[in-house]
């Protein structure tokens, strides 16, 4: 009975998702996208955290692989976020 409350939950979000991202005009997806790959830090927490539980094999390969995807994730954000702020700034 838990795997079908995690899987309409699951669906649930991805259309929440989906609707929410639809909505937003072009002109501000990058500077939300880019804001909010940023803040995903805390997934590096969670990441860690789930290389050092449960079974130590398994655990270890998927925390190992998250934290990369996470850490890839954060960096494009900021370099993201520099690049946007840059275009604002006074050449001279």
């Amino acid at each position: 009975m838990e795997a079908i409350y995690l899987s309409f939950i699951l669906m649930l979000s991805i259309f929440l998702g989906f609707e929410l991202i639809a909505k937003v005009p072009a002109t501000l997806h990058t500077p939300l996208m880019s804001g909010s790959n940023a803040i995903s830090g805390i997934t590096v927490v969670g990441a860690l955290t789930a290389a050092h539980s449960g079974s130590p094999e398994l655990a270890l390969w998927l925390g190992t692989a998250a934290v990369a995807l996470a850490s890839i994730n954060v960096v494009g954000g900021y370099m993201v976020t520099d690049r946007m702020l840059a275009m604002f700034k006074k050449k001279g």
